[in-house]
């Protein structure tokens, strides 16, 4: 069987929002995007992933107003990148090594490319994920 690659199964479109985004705009962009997360910038940079289950977990659940909580202040710090021509075993790996859902997936300059999630590797055979 052939091996399939990041590229073959990630997301390519990101969205970026800036960190002093309010909850409620960026809830509003996943529904109108129909997406589970955002990268999260500092002018240039990247500064964080959030994702719709962070808002509820760490917002919502801990009665953080949405209208004035900005992105920065609940991200996801840790960026995790895999690069797209890895295989989807490698990223099933780093998932489980450091215990997330999402991986940023980049190209062999670092660019970021696109983003693999669990539920993305969860579409694939079963003898295709080891």
């Amino acid at each position: 069987m052939a091996r399939t690659a990041v590229a073959d199964v990630m997301t390519r479109r990101v969205v970026y929002l800036p960190g002093d985004t309010m909850l409620d705009e960026a809830a509003q962009v996943m529904r109108d995007q129909s997406i589970g997360d955002v990268v999260v910038t500092h002018g240039p940079t990247l500064s964080g992933l959030v994702t719709d289950r962070d808002i509820v977990v760490r917002a919502l659940a801990e009665g953080l107003p949405p209208q004035s909580t900005t992105l920065a202040s609940i991200a996801s710090r840790e960026l995790i990148m895999i690069e797209q021509s890895a295989g989807v075993e490698e990223a099933v790996r780093a998932m489980r090594g450091r215990d997330v859902r999402r991986l940023l997936v980049c190209d062999a300059d670092r660019q970021l490319v696109g983003i693999v999630s669990l539920s993305d590797l969860a579409l694939l055979p079963t003898s295709t994920v080891a």
